[in-house]
């Protein structure tokens, strides 16, 4: 049998130990920052995610040995505030400051929420925490909730600070880069590490603060199992190092402003705008007596945009889908073209493909229906290309360009898009939830949403909480720099989040939104969980999903806590590059009850592979 080379963390030395088995000699060592923390928060993690510790470990591990052969370009400026030195605080902000800052002097855990209306100067309040733990010689972790801003952060404060105390960690960082941050950890130096999700899990022995930017972002929870929620990990490390944290945004969580409850949580506010003066925000609801430009575009928003364009200033419209249109169906028979390895339907793109946004299949777009050899095929839906095509008719001389996960993947693509809009060489711009995310588009003083209410009506409890999140900060990219600007929200159906629109009215909706979540016992009110089981045969899954629900309901019974079994249920897309998955959900007001009852259950053998998720945000 060959050897295997197994890396481990050595945690005691112990002489003349006694084994009934021969203990190998090591084959070499390598240095390891010495944090005296890590351990105990990398054990409540595996606990918390139910997986081993020694898998997150290995994943840090692995990645700062990856190579990468190309070093990533760097994406120009448009973010935040225009000026890339720390300046002087206004008023609020050195109250904001001065709030925080206590924590780094004198550590203790803090959890602050900077609740700064869009525009307000927040990245500045980062700078002087920043700098005042950096001069305290400790390490601060920032978070962003996607690596396009990751990389413009870093640009940013390297010009606030020296490029050696700013590191990025995250997928566009360079083998060299993760390479010189593990060394400035087992050196202690202080730096500051900038990313998404890995840099939560880094051994920092002098870290002395966190903080998370537009903490709101569900982006913050991996999309590939097991998972990991780096807001969720960062508020435990912060109160496992008995450091300060801060999660600053423009439309905190709800759970965030629920836990101002709890002991240790505070907020602070920015409310006025750095430069330029709030939208005005107007409501219009599409209707069959409303005269439209296009079925899509209101005469309201038409009308707006031809004024902004003859004024040469800027517009944003947003549409949260990507795409030419949602789907294709033949004209005879009704079927939908679906992707061969997901439950979903195909999206028909500009360039006559089909495709999947989950696992990337395409296929060119069929000339006869593969059911019944007609010819006439319906396009249903609409998605960022189609509205570029109907903008462009309707404004021949307008300079449009997307921003899609289409484009936005396309790094140097996405860097020449940002480059020129914010030179003012793009009249227009279309885009999906990455424009939401913190861009800074002076020019802007026209934001159009399209088709507001989309997702509204999704089965997700907190449908309404992510809808309003995204009206209000793709909203505050209008007016950055200017007194005069409008935000035209189109809408096919009247809903509650309307009455909601302005950002001073959102705390406002706190209130009404988490009375509903006392009604209905969701999240932050109780704790859930999702419990996820695939496997490449359907009747597989099918069988233990329903084994694993009825074992659920027997041990239960041994909890004193009411625990609440939703399910098992299929989910919407039912299907992913083949793995079929059936899902169960458990409520209640203890989430160690949760993974207990996990445990109990997952002793037992199936063939399925077994996914644990605490507070699923979608």
């Amino acid at each position: 049998m060959q050897a295997q080379v197994i890396p481990a963390i050595v945690v005691k030395l112990q002489a003349d130990l006694e084994l009934p088995y021969e203990i190998r000699h090591v084959v070499s060592l390598e240095d390891f920052p010495d944090d005296s923390f890590f351990l105990d928060f990398i054990k409540q993690v595996s606990c918390y995610h139910q997986i081993a510790p020694l898998a997150l470990i290995k994943r840090f591990r692995k990645f700062i040995e990856q190579k990468q052969e190309n070093e990533p370009e760097q994406i120009p400026l448009a973010l935040g505030e225009t000026s890339l030195v720390t300046s002087q605080l206004t008023n609020e902000q050195q109250i904001a400051y001065d709030q925080i800052a206590l924590q780094i002097t004198k550590p203790a855990y803090q959890a602050t929420i900077l609740h700064g209306v869009t525009g307000s100067g927040k990245t500045e309040v980062y700078k002087k925490l920043i700098e005042a733990c950096l001069k305290a010689n400790k390490s601060v972790i920032l978070l962003l909730p996607e690596v396009a801003l990751a990389i413009q952060f870093e640009a940013i404060f390297s010009k606030t600070f020296t490029n050696d105390l700013v590191l990025g960690f995250h997928s566009a960082s360079s083998a060299k880069q993760k390479k010189q941050l593990w060394q400035a950890l087992i050196n202690h130096q202080s730096c500051l590490i900038i990313g998404v999700h890995l840099p939560i899990l880094l051994p920092i022995a002098n870290l002395g603060l966190i903080i998370i930017d537009e903490e709101h972002e569900t982006g913050y929870q991996e999309e590939k199992h097991p998972c990991l929620n780096s807001k969720d990990l960062a508020i435990m490390r912060a109160h496992t190092y008995q450091i300060p944290i801060v999660l600053g945004s423009a439309t905190p969580s709800i759970s965030s402003l629920h836990n101002l409850k709890r002991p240790h949580w505070q907020i602070v506010t920015l409310t006025k705008r750095f430069g330029g003066d709030f939208p005005q925000i107007k409501l219009v609801q599409i209707g069959k007596d409303q005269k439209q430009a296009h079925f899509l575009i209101s005469q309201q928003l038409k009308n707006a945009i031809h004024s902004k364009l003859a004024q040469r200033e800027q517009v944003i419209i947003f549409l949260n889908r990507r795409g030419y249109s949602f789907f294709v169906q033949c004209a005879g028979c009704k079927f939908i073209f679906h992707c061969p390895h997901c439950a979903v339907s195909l999206t028909l793109h500009q360039d006559e493909t089909l495709r999947c946004h989950y696992c990337e299949f395409k296929r060119a777009m069929p000339v006869v229906c593969s059911a019944c050899d007609a010819k006439k095929f319906i396009k249903k839906g609409v998605g960022t290309q189609q509205i570029v095509t109907i903008l462009t008719k309707l404004f021949p001389e307008a300079r449009i360009a997307r921003a899609d996960l289409d484009t936005t993947s396309k790094k140097k693509e996405w860097q020449d898009t940002v480059a020129k809009f914010t030179n003012k060489e793009l009249d227009i711009l279309v885009g999906t939830q990455t424009i939401t995310k913190g861009y800074h588009f002076p020019g802007v003083t026209l934001v159009g949403i399209l088709w507001a209410d989309i997702n509204l009506h999704l089965p997700i409890f907190n449908a309404a909480e992510v809808a309003l999140q995204q009206i209000l900060q793709v909203a505050g990219r209008a007016g950055r720099s200017s007194l005069s600007s409008e935000v035209i929200v189109q809408a096919m159906l009247p809903h509650p989040i309307f009455n909601y629109l302005q950002e001073e009215l959102y705390l406002q909706f706190y209130d009404k939104e988490i009375q509903n979540r006392i009604l209905t016992n969701y999240p932050p009110i109780a704790r859930l969980v999702e419990i996820e089981l695939r496997h490449f045969l359907e009747k597989v899954v099918e069988q233990e999903i329903y084994s694993f629900y009825q074992t659920l309901e027997k041990k239960q019974l041994e909890f004193s806590n009411t625990i609440e079994i939703l399910g098992p249920v299929k989910p919407v897309v039912s299907k992913l590059k083949n793995w079929h998955m059936r899902k169960i959900y458990l409520k209640s007001i203890d989430m160690g009850d949760l993974i207990k009852l996990f445990k109990l259950v997952n002793q037992q053998i199936y063939k399925s592979k077994i996914f644990f998720t605490p507070n699923p945000l979608s």
